[in-house]
């Protein structure tokens, strides 16, 4: 590689960085390892603040009201939590 190609633009623009408030639910589920129980998981990881539809929601909110108690996988996990939140585009910070 050469020190031209070092100091080239980059090939598609990012655009402008929008701050969104939480973090996404497949970060918080990444930072586990599976199977767990619900309470461990509200143990863990309750306070990370996660993104929602609705706007940033503590996770052990989001946990009461999942009726699962054992999560055998993260795609099981995130989907218990997905029915309670919801889908869609998440409000930026400032909206």
């Amino acid at each position: 590689m050469s020190d031209e190609d070092e100091d080239a633009e980059p090939a598609v623009s990012l655009g402008e960085h929008t701050p969104v408030e939480g973090a996404p639910l497949a970060r918080v589920s990444s930072r586990l390892t599976w199977p767990k129980e619900k309470s461990e998981v509200d143990r863990l990881e309750g306070d990370a603040v996660i993104r929602t539809p609705d706007g940033p929601r503590e996770l052990s909110g989001v946990l009461e009201a999942v009726d699962e108690t054992y999560f055998q996988r993260h795609q099981e996990f995130e989907g218990h939590v997905r029915d309670v939140i919801g889908t869609g585009p998440v409000p930026t910070a400032d909206e």
